[in-house]
């Protein structure tokens, strides 16, 4: 009897492990499936990415392009341009040129090329495989979207996101573009470009120095919103380093400081984001303004009469005092000595917070009232006309003429 009990329970025991080990089977099979998809989805993924590096390390050169299905190549470019065809050109920049392209999938993108005889100077292509590098590393909504580059002999471009409404420069030039473009988008469009360089210099590390900021080189989508593009000529601002450079920028855009030193620093952008400021309120260049600015000028200048006469002046209080405090700041920013000038975090956070609110009504304010009280007026008209005249050709330099300072 003790023997069939024993047989009976080492039966159950035998039966109850089995259990088990079905059970566990049932939990641990669909989990090793499902381990076995994932290593395959990944494997699949990295050869994919191996194959993409390959593909620009065949020739020593670099090709990575993609968009947000990750699927371009090439081949959709060229064929989507019909190999670089003029039709397809919608401008050009400081080198290369801009070409529309529509993917098969139906995106629309920007693409420039560094033609031939343009990717045989050292200095072009340096610039091109510069911008490249920049904007691969930085993610900014007020900073033009690099979807791709190829970097190869085969050809030379950049893909970006499409900004349908041309350049600033553009915009403020056609007289429908600029009263399209009301005091609010204006404001909105200068606090944009203010927050792009403010990332650049503040939020970058290291901090990354533009030196190209002009109204050619800021570009506005469908909704007229600003990006900054152009970064050829960006560089990297080194903390342990002398940063000196030889001279960058568009002509009526370059700080003065750079006509007696090579030493650049974020300062430079702070100027140019004056110019531009100005430009985009005054519906033109500032240079005329700023060549003839005197203490007696700036005393019976109102800025009423400086603003763009193609809208109507400002009405409502809060868009007015924007205004006035824009046009402000820029003139802060364009401070002959650096050093004085703010900085782009504190441009924003003046956007932001704003220490002053004038009680004048706008009809009546002169531009002395808008500048800072140790600004000479005689001071930065000695100092500017060297660079800013003749605006219109927006030129490349290489060289300035000598600082005159009082």
């Amino acid at each position: 009897m003790l023997l069939i009990f024993i047989f009976a329970l080492n039966l159950f025991l035998q039966q109850k492990e089995m259990n088990y080990v079905f059970i566990s089977l049932s939990i641990l099979l669909p989990l090793f499936l499902i381990g076995v998809l994932l290593y395959v989805i990944f494997s699949r993924t990295k050869i994919r990415k191996e194959e993409v590096e390959l593909v620009g390390k065949k020739h020593g050169d670099i090709f990575r392009i993609w968009n947000y299905d990750g699927n371009m190549a090439y081949e959709d470019i060229i064929k989507a341009t019909k190999n670089f065809d003029v039709r397809y050109c919608i401008g050009g920049g400081s080198y290369g040129t801009v070409y529309r392209a529509r993917l098969s999938s139906g995106k629309v993108v920007a693409v420039k090329k560094l033609h031939d005889m343009e990717s045989e100077n050292p200095t072009y292509v340096k610039s091109f495989r510069n911008e490249a590098q920049m904007l691969s590393n930085i993610r900014h909504r007020n900073i033009v979207k690099l979807y791709g580059f190829c970097l190869h002999r085969r050809g030379m471009f950049l893909v970006y996101a499409y900004m349908k409404r041309g350049s600033l420069f553009g915009a403020l030039r056609n007289r429908n573009a600029a009263t399209q473009l009301d005091w609010i988008k204006r404001m909105n469009l200068i606090k944009g470009i203010a927050n792009a360089l403010s990332y650049l210099h503040h939020d970058c590390r290291p901090p990354m120095i533009h030196r190209d900021v002009s109204s050619k080189n800021i570009l506005l989508n469908s909704e007229l919103e600003a990006s900054l593009s152009d970064f050829g000529t960006a560089r990297l601002l080194e903390l342990d380093s002398s940063n000196q450079t030889t001279v960058a920028g568009t002509y009526g855009y370059i700080a003065p400081e750079l006509a007696y030193t090579m030493v650049v620093t974020e300062k430079v952008d702070v100027y140019s984001f004056g110019i531009v400021v100005l430009e985009t309120l005054f519906g033109k260049h500032p240079g005329e303004f700023l060549s003839s600015l005197s203490p007696e000028s700036a005393k019976q200048t109102k800025l009423k009469d400086l603003l763009d006469a193609r809208l109507v002046p400002p009405v409502n209080r809060l868009v007015a005092r924007d205004v006035v405090l824009a046009v402000t700041l820029a003139m802060a920013c364009l401070d002959p000595n650096p050093k004085s000038r703010p900085t782009m975090q504190q441009a924003v956070l003046q956007f932001i917070f704003p220490t002053r609110n004038s009680t004048i009504p706008l009809h009546a304010i002169t531009v002395d009232q808008l500048m800072p009280p140790r600004f000479s007026a005689q001071y930065v008209a000695r100092t500017l006309p060297v660079q800013i005249m003749g605006e219109g050709e927006g030129r490349k330099v290489a060289r300035l003429q000598s600082f005159q300072a009082v």
